[in-house]
């Protein structure tokens, strides 16, 4: 029994060991972030200031580096979040709630097209978005960023919606409800957490992408703060690292935020609240 115990220690000394580098992994830059966010002489190397001070922020709360990109961002991501969730919801119920043997060929290839690189199709989505003039404009660039971003979240909703009772909806037919209010009224409120994952999910994924903006917005002005980061990035390899730093830590709150804001519904799970009896 000691060999098995040791041997069982030593397992369990080695798995420790090996999740202590993963966090180290993950904290070391976090870290940085913060330090170099209050040192006015923040460089690449990782270490405490020696006086902290809120320079950096100060001299990134402007309008022109923080408030009106950072406003873009929400306005261009909240706006392809809406547009996501709501054409998910209508594209994964029939998917739910009616088998063919379609089904299944179709999932497969939602996953297939989420799995395709965004730069492989941006230069003819360029040239469209230039012939039917969208390009440089916050409504047909979030209308693509949704389209991205909609194949998995149509699979993630259609997996989510399968877990609501369909006896709830032939109550609500009975009572002559139609396919729109028995969706809108009865599944939608009562898978809530798969919403409230599906609308984290794809408003991260939007809110930290790059490419698609830098792309098809040319105004200054329209640009959100994930292209605007580059203005901390000078000629000849110079970089504001601590100006830099602060930034980054304004511009990942919001979606902090929205992650505190629905981690109770996230870790509540599906409750139907005594809705099917017996």
């Amino acid at each position: 029994m000691r060999p098995l115990l040791v041997r069982r220690t030593r397992h369990r000394l080695a798995a420790d060991a090996a999740l202590l580098v993963v966090v180290a992994a993950f904290a070391t830059p976090l870290l940085w972030l913060l330090f170099a966010s209050v040192d006015s002489k923040a460089g690449l190397r990782m270490s405490a200031p020696e006086s902290p001070t809120f320079q950096n922020f100060s001299a990134v709360l402007t309008d022109d580096i923080t408030f009106t990109p950072m406003v873009n961002s929400l306005v261009l991501c909240g706006s392809a979040t809406i547009l996501t969730v709501t054409c998910a919801s209508l594209a994964a119920y029939p998917l739910s709630r009616f088998r063919t043997r379609f089904n299944r060929p179709y999932l497969l290839t939602l996953l297939f097209t989420a799995c395709l690189p965004i730069t492989a199709v941006m230069v003819p989505v360029y040239g469209l978005f230039v012939q039917i003039n969208l390009i440089d404009t916050t409504y047909g660039t979030a209308i693509f960023m949704s389209a991205t971003q909609l194949p998995f979240a149509v699979w993630l909703m259609k997996n989510f919606m399968d877990g609501v009772p369909k006896s709830l909806e032939e109550a609500a037919w009975t009572d002559g409800a139609g396919w729109l209010q028995t969706l809108t009224r009865i599944v939608l409120p009562l898978m809530g957490p798969g919403v409230a994952v599906v609308s984290t999910y794809s408003f991260a994924l939007l809110w930290g992408n790059f490419f698609v903006p830098f792309m098809l917005l040319l105004s200054p002005d329209q640009l959100p703060a994930s292209v605007t980061v580059f203005t901390f990035f000078g000629n000849y390899g110079q970089v504001a690292y601590g100006q830099l730093a602060a930034f980054s830590i304004l511009y990942s709150t919001p979606v902090v935020l929205l992650y505190a804001l629905i981690s109770r519904r996230l870790a509540g799970g599906f409750t139907l609240g005594g809705a099917v009896k017996g």
